[in-house]
């Protein structure tokens, strides 16, 4: 009998597939954070939105079998012709009405977005942490895959996947309460493509939305790069740790007016260091950096606020925010202590 060829041997999986996997684990690990609890809270602001519009129309019914509210026809609501609206607007007045759309819009799509800062924040904090508590740790590092990769899937996570998420749990919630919107229009018999679909812009909204994620994770960096340091780093209560070095340094500084050294306020510090290490994950945090135009904004003050809010939505104002020195300085900042995170885990005594 011939003997047996040996078997070849199985080629090592590729770089990129490592990563993919290790992403992959991350999300399983954390679905509840990255994708249950946006969608809850999507849920939750569409059924406050259904409930408030619910309440409204009882309240308005309610006033009109009282005689408090007169209806003059089938569809009048003091005096309000929903179907008659736009025939009796001008310019103007259409502007209005689509800014007046566009904020409810994106007002609409904050719950996702604010849950995202508080997962991304526990995410970090607990990442490298909890791996060493419950002793997992000496699993992973018993796999071929490098405390690099390991910590890079985890900031990428929380800078890439979990944005992306809530983003697109954000912009569902937009189209569900312009489609709730257009019920109740079309309840008093007006045109929801003339009145909601027509003058607003979803469409734009929810691209300029996923257009901020590069932004988002640039920005983010910081606030990133500190927790993972502080999850690596810490033997106990990383929470703590996290909230009380910045701050306590902050009041350090102030009462002793350090920065008066350098010829800067304590504010300064309080701004750039203290709050870009904790908040920099509240998506929208950077439009307090970017670049507005207010020469062309018209004196009334609708306007004035309808003309700010589309600014603030721009693409434009959002990647000004790269031309920002803030921004590179602490994405540098925050890249250099991932790599710290990289380097304790790789060191750090699990015994």
């Amino acid at each position: 009998m011939d003997e047996e060829r040996p078997r070849a041997a199985r080629p090592a999986p590729h770089a990129t597939h490592k990563f993919k996997l290790l992403l992959k684990r991350e999300f399983w690990e954390h679905k509840g954070g990255f994708f249950w609890a946006p969608i809850w809270a999507g849920g939750i602001s569409l059924v406050l939105t259904l409930m408030a519009l619910v309440v409204g129309e009882v309240a308005a019914r309610r006033a009109v079998a009282s005689g408090k509210m007169s209806f003059d026809g089938d569809i009048n609501i003091n005096g309000l012709d929903l179907s008659a609206l736009t025939s009796k607007m001008d310019a103007a007045d259409l502007q209005k009405l689509a800014g007046g759309i566009d904020i409810s819009t994106v007002m609409s799509s904050a719950w996702p977005l604010i849950v995202l800062a508080f997962v991304v924040f526990f995410y970090c904090l607990g990442s490298l942490y909890d791996e060493r508590k419950d002793r997992s740790v000496l699993f992973w590092k018993s796999l071929p895959v490098s405390d690099r990769d390991t910590v890079l899937s985890k900031a990428a996570s929380a800078l890439l996947v979990a944005p992306l998420i809530a983003v697109g749990v954000a912009i569902a919630c937009m189209f569900g309460f312009l489609l709730l919107v257009s019920a109740f229009v079309l309840l008093h018999n007006g045109n929801p493509l003339t009145l909601v679909w027509g003058p607003g812009n979803p469409l734009q909204l929810a691209g300029s939305m996923l257009a901020t994620i590069p932004v988002y994770a640039l920005w983010a960096l910081p606030t990133v790069g500190w927790l993972l340091l502080c999850s690596a780093w810490s033997k106990s209560k990383p929470f703590l740790w996290a909230i009380m070095l910045p701050v306590f340094a902050g009041i350090f500084i102030s009462w002793f007016d350090i920065m008066n050294v350098f010829n800067l306020e304590s504010g300064w510090f309080w701004k750039n260091i203290v709050a870009r290490g904790l908040l920099s994950a509240v998506p929208g945090t950077w439009f307090d950096v970017a670049h507005i135009d207010n020469a062309h904004i018209t004196s009334s003050e609708a306007a004035r606020q309808i003309e700010s809010v589309h600014q603030l939505l721009s693409l434009q104002t959002t990647y000004s925010v790269l031309l920002t020195p803030q921004l590179w300085i602490g994405a540098a900042v925050g890249a250099a202590m991932i790599y710290a995170a990289m380097r304790l885990r790789r060191w750090r005594d699990e015994g």
